[in-house]
């Protein structure tokens, strides 16, 4: 019965989205919806998008085995990202109206930054999505008891998320999102009512969590906890933000004020909702300390699943993984979704295919995602991190790359090309070269990359004039 319930929801879903492929008439269509979509939809799209895998299995499996503290990139970072997202970046870059956040680089500085920025939001993309397909192969695995293995339904949900992106693009990823949220919040309610009673009651679970030190948040010590700390939180607060399923939701908004709120709402309840899936996870320790616990060291990602499967009514059972496939597959679509159209849009049109229709560029995009999407496949089956390592590693090269000159170049009119071309050279630069060569554990290759980045932009920008002030005959020469 559950196997049924789950196929005819998929089946649904396949449904949905290829309705929304109706809408679609032109490449804007494609990206943005037409800039049509309404408070309600906005902030479903914004909120689906971000509760993912990584939210009801990653974190959940990361909350039981460290605490808040193992947590505070997602979902404390993701959910201020989208905040500050909607205070300082929502409004200025509706008012663009730009197709991709590329298209914002090729505009504030020159093809150059456009190219590279757009490659390296691009690669991001790849663990988050990986992380989405694998999250499905787990849950079709669990399902179906076995009987399709984890890589086996990889393919499959592959297949059913490519099977309405390519042709319904953002409205049919914002459509779906709506139906999603629905099901997401009320199945999760439902799922932590009946748990939350076997488990002892809602309090007696928040207690057992504070006084096994679950809920400690903030590190104890000096320096040395305090950094790791900081560069966790920091890159997924700040290096979400220049990514293009963001930049998405907040255009496709029908004025700036939806996109506005539809951005801070989503982010609200963002935050709100992930700690269910953690309260969940950690009322399964409390139900069967000793099966949990093996589970815990075994495979922490199944303990969620395995509970609900476990100790739980077919109704509930029907509802959590309708809820959790809700979750996967509107962040696979959506994530899907952006890097082929920032390929499609700001390398192939600018770079190579220069004189596209509208017609042939909505084809292309098309085409792309599938591409894309097979690569993202060999990707994750080949892959060996769990699942909330592959998203929060997804914003390292966003933070050290695209950040910066996004927030100068909306902020500070002396940031120039010199600057945003440092600033990445030198954000990147330090980053690979700690990842690589670097083996302490105090500084984050990240954060040092995000401070280089910065230090690149000031640099590149105000040199130039520093010299010459310097050398005023040479600059009139």
């Amino acid at each position: 019965m559950l196997i049924l319930f789950v196929s005819l929801y998929l089946l649904l879903s396949i449904g949905i989205g290829i309705y929304a492929a109706t809408r679609v008439h032109s490449a804007r269509d494609f990206v943005v919806a037409g800039r049509a979509l309404p408070l309600p939809v906005v902030t479903a799209t914004v909120f689906a998008t971000w509760f993912g895998a990584e939210t009801v299995l990653g974190i959940s499996a990361t909350f039981v085995k460290e605490g808040l503290s193992g947590v505070v990139a997602d979902p404390f970072g993701a959910s201020m990202c989208l905040i500050i997202a909607g205070l300082f970046f929502a409004g200025r870059l509706y008012r663009l109206n730009l197709l991709t956040i590329g298209d914002y680089y090729r505009a504030r500085y020159n093809q150059t930054v456009e190219l590279v920025m757009t490659l390296c939001i691009m690669v991001s993309y790849l663990g988050w999505v990986a992380a989405q397909l694998t999250a499905l192969g787990l849950v079709f695995n669990l399902v179906t008891d076995g009987a399709i293995s984890q890589h086996a339904g990889m393919v499959i949900g592959t297949v059913i998320v490519l099977s309405y992106t390519m042709f319904g693009g953002m409205w049919s990823v914002a459509l779906l999102d709506f139906v999603q949220m629905t099901v997401i919040m009320a199945g999760m309610l439902l799922i932590a009512v009946l748990v939350s009673q076997d488990a002892g009651g809602v309090s007696h679970v928040i207690i057992h969590a504070h006084e096994s030190g679950r809920l400690q948040l903030l590190p104890q010590g000096g320096y040395e906890v305090w950094i790791p700390f900081a560069g966790a939180l920091l890159t997924m607060m700040l290096g979400s933000i220049p990514q293009q399923d963001v930049f998405q939701r907040m255009t496709s908004a029908r004025d700036e004020k939806t996109a506005v709120r539809g951005t801070l709402l989503g982010g609200v309840l963002y935050f709100g909702f992930a700690f269910v899936p953690m309260f969940l996870a950690y009322s399964a320790t409390l139900i069967d300390p000793v099966f949990f616990g093996e589970l815990i060291e075994q495979d922490s990602q199944r303990v969620l699943p395995t509970l609900i499967l476990q100790h739980t009514p077919l109704i509930a059972q029907v509802f959590f993984f309708g809820a959790l496939l809700s979750a996967i597959m509107s962040t696979a679509s959506a994530t899907l979704l952006a890097p082929s159209v920032m390929f499609t849009e700001n390398i192939l049109k600018h770079f190579a295919l220069r004189h596209m229709s509208d017609g042939q560029m909505l084809r292309t995009m098309r085409i792309i995602v599938v591409t894309f999407g097979c690569i993202v496949l060999w990707f994750a089956l080949n892959s060996n991190e769990s699942i909330f390592k592959m998203v929060e590693n997804a914003y390292k090269i966003t933070l050290v790359g695209a950040f910066v000159p996004l927030a100068f170049g909306l902020y500070w009119k002396r940031a120039n090309n010199q600057g945003a071309l440092l600033s990445i050279v030198l954000g990147l630069g330090s980053w690979l070269l700690m990842e690589a060569f670097y083996t302490g554990a105090i500084w984050p290759p990240q954060l040092a990359g995000l401070l280089m980045s910065v230090a690149g932009m000031l640099t590149g920008s105000l040199l130039p004039n520093l010299m010459r002030r310097h050398h005023p005959v040479h600059a009139k020469m």
